[in-house]
Parts: structure tokens; sequence; C-alpha cells
């Protein structure tokens, strides 16, 4: 990967895109709010939909359709427990109490994108699943302190890499991270593995979604017929978690955390 086919952003840009980014939290909020037994995650798609639009930003998800794939039909992703990512809203899923659910957004205003994912118990959950989460978090934290002028790209997946694996889960290697400014996918592409101390310089300017998959079990995944829900080959559980990250002198701003 080429530093010059990077966007560097501006300090108003970066502006711009935490104004858009405290949008993505706050729709967040308002899901895992919602997020209970004995509800669809068709109605947390639309609960995704009222916050967004009462906010005059437009959906990155809702129409997307890269390489080839369908459009895809809702403007919030729910993973439900095997789910990885890309789990499409549907009245016929129903949360129940012992699942895990993974809900991602990502949305415009202003002429950027921001794009975060958070992983969540419902009810009562087994121990597996509860340090599967707790685990995924801190992996995301780690990749973040990494964030850092003149380090490199690989250590920021060698830092979810190391201590998913510390912990006895699966990192997924089949998707990543991105760049995102004007667009949601921006160059480079964010491994959530690596070796310390290689790949691409990183640059005050640059701004990553860091969003670690992790697996319970194997790493291996599969997408279903639908042509979006991925799913872990051995059925059991995974957990999905990201936030828009900005490089600064100043070291890394989260740009999707309130």
């Amino acid at each position: 990967m080429s530093s010059s086919s990077i966007t560097l952003k501006t300090a108003d840009d970066i502006a711009k895109m935490r104004r858009v980014g405290l949008i993505v939290a706050d729709v967040l909020d308002a899901v895992e709010a919602a997020c209970r037994p004995g509800v669809s995650t068709w109605e947390l798609n639309e609960v995704a939909n009222e916050v967004m639009t009462k906010a005059g930003a437009t959906s990155a998800f809702l129409g997307y359709a890269p390489h080839g794939a369908p459009p895809y039909p809702g403007v919030l992703c729910t993973s439900v427990n095997e789910v990885v990512v890309h789990g499409i809203p549907r009245k016929d899923v129903i949360l129940k109490d012992g699942d895990i659910i993974g809900i991602d957004f990502a949305c415009y205003k202003e002429g950027f994108c921001a794009d975060s994912a958070r992983s969540i118990g419902i009810g009562t959950i087994s121990e597996e699943a509860r340090r599967l989460i707790e685990v995924t978090r801190a992996s995301l934290d780690k990749a973040i302190a990494a964030c850092v002028h003149g380090n490199r790209l690989d250590d920021i997946g060698w830092a979810v890499q190391s201590h998913v694996e510390k912990h006895g889960f699966s990192v997924v290697k089949e998707f990543c991270g991105h760049g995102i400014g004007r667009f949601m996918h921006e160059s480079p592409s964010v491994p959530n593995f690596g070796s310390p101390g290689h790949g691409l310089r990183l640059k005050r300017g640059m701004v990553l979604a860091i969003e670690p998959m992790v697996n319970a079990g194997r790493e291996d995944i599969e997408v279903l017929g639908d042509g979006w829900t991925a799913v872990t080959q051995d059925r059991r559980l995974a957990a999905h978690v990201e936030h828009s990250v900005a490089i600064t002198g100043h070291g890394p701003v989260v740009l999707t955390r309130r």
C-alpha cells in the first residue's frame, strides 16, 4: 500500500468527522438501549433510522453494493450469535435472553463519514460470551493506543491479534478495517493481525476505522446465500467492535466515542 494513495485529513476535516462520529455514537446508544428480549432486529434498524434522520445524516449502508453484492437493505448491521458481521435486519429475527448481537452503523454528514460497531449481550449471557465481548473490546482499545504518528500499520493488527490469541480466541482475517473520510471505505486496509514494526508508517491526518472481528472458535467464516451475512463456519459465537480513529500530533482521537 503506497502512502500516496491515502488522503490525509486536515484539522477541519477531522472536526467535521468528529461531529458525524457523535451522531454515530448517538445512534448506537439508542439501538443498544432498545436491545432486549422480544425485539426484532428490524425494529433496531428502525430505531437507528429515526435517530439518524433527526440528526440530518444519511446512511452509508443502505443501498451499498460493493463488488457485485446485492444492495444492502438496511441502515444498520445486526449480527446475532454466530453472525460475525453484515447481519441483515429482519422482522423474523427476534432477540432472546442469552444472545449476543453486534450492531454496526455508519453515516454521512457535512461530506464525511464515520463508522462504529458494538457487541452487547442480551439479558443473562454465558461466561464464554461475556469473555468474548470483553476480550474483543480490550483488543480495540489496544489497537487504538497503537494509532500513533510514526508507528506502523501492522502495530495495530498485532495489538488486536496478540491480545485475542492470548485469551484463546481467533481473529477473523477475511475482513479488515479501513481508512475512512469522504468515503466509507478508503485506503489503507487495516487488518486485525500483523507483525509489529512492519507495514505502512502511520502519519498525522490519517483516519482509520479499526474493527476487530473475533471468533470464539476457529477463524474460518462463510458468507450465506443473501450475499451479506458472514457467519463462523463452526457456528460458534463471534463479536465485532469498531471505532473511527484520527491520528494526530497529540495521539489517537476516537471520533465515534462520547
